[in-house]
């Protein structure tokens, strides 16, 4: 919704504005601008990203119309997810992980958290690691510097993406300058013609500058800002999987071990100690 309300505005302002002034929607109708600019973008696109790029671009736009996968609630569940682990550690052994880390789709802990259970990337994260534990790794300084990596990894992956539509957006206003040369150009052969005709011409070679810098600034550009915001949210979620683990792996008490994780958090999706501590009362004892 917010991505529909963001374009809307954009549109309005601009078309409202040219509207308001006495411009004529009939003058910025010139279609083979757009296949040039927007056929030379997409382009330029494909070969200067790799195919592993290219196919994740194909879900930006499903990921800008969701938005942010994690809310407040989502994160209440995470950290009730790591308690319940944590208390069954406590009272049952580390050995008692077993069948929920080596069969992850069929664990009844994880089936009761279904935001992260669904979350493939999220359960294979903690699954990994604690599976370590149970092996015999419990060295917190090499478990962290392997979670550093792995999460810098994930982040590269997804700043692949931001990089190539902020690129994306950048090169648009360029491209705009390539089609209005090419009117330019077009409108020179005409010369002749009288004042009305070569003025609707170089009118209509202008409208190539006008859409390059009207879809960079407008639509690429805000487009990759917003990218980079859902995934630096998505980051924060696997960094309070990382802190929880870490302190859970120290010795720390499942309860404070959360609190660890629960300062990760952004301040405008962290819950209350209050409200963790309500959510994880209720949970049920699991084995």
């Amino acid at each position: 919704m917010r991505l529909i309300i963001g374009l809307v505005v954009v549109v309005a302002s601009v078309i409202g504005g040219y509207l308001g002034v006495g411009g004529h929607m009939a003058v910025l109708w010139q279609p083979f601008e757009f296949v040039i600019i927007l056929g030379a973008a997409i382009g330029a696109f494909i070969i200067g990203n790799t195919g592993a790029v290219l196919k994740q671009t194909l879900g930006v736009f499903g990921t800008l119309f969701k938005g942010p996968k994690y809310n407040k609630a989502a994160y209440v569940e995470l950290l009730g997810m790591q308690f319940s682990l944590y208390k069954l550690v406590q009272a049952k052994g580390i050995l008692a992980l077993e069948q929920h880390i080596e069969n992850p789709d069929e664990s009844t802990l994880f089936s009761r958290f279904p935001t992260f259970a669904k979350n493939h990337h999220a359960v294979e994260f903690v699954c990994d690691y604690l599976r370590m534990v149970t092996l015999g790794s419990n060295n917190v300084h090499e478990m962290e510097a392997l979670m550093d990596e792995e999460l810098e990894t994930h982040h590269q992956e997804n700043e692949r993406v931001v990089g190539a539509v902020q690129a994306l957006a950048d090169g648009t206003p360029a491209l705009g300058i390539v089609a209005a040369v090419l009117g330019v150009i077009h409108t020179m052969g005409a010369i002749s013609e009288p004042p009305e005709v070569l003025g609707h011409m170089i009118g209509g070679a202008l409208v190539g500058t006008f859409l390059g810098v009207f879809v960079s600034y407008g639509f690429f550009g805000p487009m990759a800002q917003s990218l980079r915001n859902i995934y630096d949210a998505e980051h924060k979620y696997f960094l309070s999987m990382k802190t929880g683990l870490l302190a859970h792996i120290s010795g720390v008490p499942p309860v404070m071990a959360i609190e660890f994780a629960r300062k990760m958090l952004m301040s405008e999706d962290r819950p209350t100690f209050a409200e963790i501590d309500e959510a994880t009362q209720g949970l049920p004892n699991l084995t």
